[in-house]
């Protein structure tokens, strides 16, 4: 058994990390969706519509990728923080992540692949890693091709079925008309400036512990994931799609591909007023479909999915900017907080209520890392036999514009502060790993003293 302080130490160190984006993977990629359709077809089903043509994402957009293992599970816990009741009801959605704290292995001069306990987990949870450590893979990288591809602008990374649930009922429980249609996308990313029109790029993840061929068939139904949201106009919302390869042996790979679609922008039709983002959002009760273009003189029967038309440009901007404010006042353990953000529909309910103090959190510590007051919310649990802490926040000036519903505050402030985070991942004060975030979050974990 390792001991902690090692386990800590290794959690911040950086190593390379994998990644393909080839001609020869598109071929690939191509050629499993035409057996699936093929296999579909034999057995009497309908085939998923995909993407017209996946692409590769150029080297200097994926290349030089270097990660700690701290920080694949920041962006995990970042991502993951609506996915259920969030940090604010207790350490259940801490340990999403965290679970994973000796999972991944590398050092300055390696390529990260799993540990040995990584590998002895994936015996029997091999789904569940592979799905949850390949959200943190891929969203880390799609925040470098974004930053790269953008570089003025910030990438908010919000989970797709709480943004879409505002406007559409996705299940059976959820009010509205259905479309009944399984196919969505794990997130969005919204590239955004304050005062300019924001982009926003569906994202497929997923993950396996098998070999590339599995990739090429995650990444051929990732196709048909992101195809299901248009933005703006027919078969042009740019969108990107990852399967990340963790084989028992050898480093990992993040596999990716993306479609270079002409639309997905968020801009303002000149007949509508700028939402101020501080103000609640309407949920909607949009009848589901994606409106093909007319053949002819003939409108076209509407395709499976969720489409967000010019008139709802502004609303949809406004749905990501304050889901985005409720995943970060919920990684902070703030439910109050997260509430003012959601819908009904969207999960409000979940943030309601007592909360049992054995399991839940609340924001209630303060924390000064790498000379940053944050606020947050900790946990204290044993990493093998010793007690360690796992604190979660948000820079304290930020979280009290989030507090107070100030929105657009947080969001002018968080983009002129973009480019001063530390980068460091050790705090010698706190002494543990450090992870600080553009959205001024931050993940810290240490030994526990006293």
């Amino acid at each position: 058994m390792k001991p902690t302080p090692e386990v800590l130490t290794e959690l911040s160190q950086p190593s390379n990390v994998a990644t393909h984006s080839t001609t020869a993977l598109v071929g690939s990629v191509d050629a499993a969706g035409a057996e699936d359709d093929k296999k579909r077809k034999e057995k009497g089903l309908e085939a998923p519509r995909r993407k017209p043509k996946l692409q590769v994402i150029s080297a200097q957009e994926v290349g030089s990728f270097r990660l700690a293992p701290w920080d694949v599970l920041h962006t995990l816990g970042r991502a993951i923080a609506l996915a259920r009741r969030g940090a604010g009801r207790g350490l259940a959605e801490h340990w999403g992540s965290l679970k994973y704290s000796q999972a991944l292995t590398g050092g300055s001069d390696a390529y990260m692949k799993l540990s040995a306990e990584g590998r002895e987990t994936a015996d029997y949870y091999k789904a569940l890693q592979s799905g949850e450590l390949g959200i943190g893979f891929a969203l880390a990288l799609a925040k470098q091709i974004l930053s790269r591809r953008y570089p003025r602008h910030l990438v908010s990374i919000v989970p797709a079925d709480t943004a879409l649930r505002a406007g559409w009922a996705l299940t059976s429980r959820d009010k509205g008309p259905r479309s009944g249609y399984r196919y969505r996308p794990r997130f969005f990313a919204e590239v955004w400036k304050p005062g300019e029109p924001s982009r926003v790029f569906p994202i497929e993840s997923k993950g396996n512990h098998s070999n590339a061929a599995t990739s090429h068939d995650q990444l051929a139904s990732a196709s048909a994931h992101v195809e299901a949201v248009h933005i703006g106009s027919w078969n042009e919302t740019p969108s990107l799609v990852f399967s990340t390869e963790l084989p028992m042996e050898g480093p990992l790979t993040i596999h990716t591909l993306h479609f270079d679609g002409r639309d997905g922008w968020l801009s303002r039709p000149a007949t509508s007023a700028s939402r101020n983002l501080d103000h609640c959002i309407e949920e909607e009760n949009f009848f589901p479909g994606i409106q093909p273009p007319a053949e002819g003189d003939r409108a076209s029967q509407p395709e499976p999915g969720f489409h967000v038309t010019p008139e709802r440009y502004e609303w949809f901007r406004h749905v990501l900017a304050r889901t985005a404010a409720a995943g970060l006042t919920a990684f902070a353990g703030d439910s109050e907080a997260t509430l003012q953000y959601l819908t009904k529909r969207q999960g409000s309910r979940h943030f309601t209520g007592f909360a049992h103090a054995a399991t839940g959190s609340v924001q209630d510590a303060r924390e000064k890392l790498l000379g940053i007051q944050f606020v947050g919310t900790d946990h204290v649990f044993r990493l093998n036999r010793t007690r360690v802490e796992a604190f979660s926040g948000v820079a304290e000036d930020l979280f009290r514009h989030l507090e107070q519903g100030r929105v657009e505050q947080y969001r002018h402030e968080v983009y002129a502060r973009r480019t001063t985070w530390p980068v460091d991942r050790w705090d010698g004060t706190w002494r543990g790993p450090v992870s600080v975030d553009s959205d001024g979050t931050v993940l810290a974990m240490r030994v526990l003293t006293s």
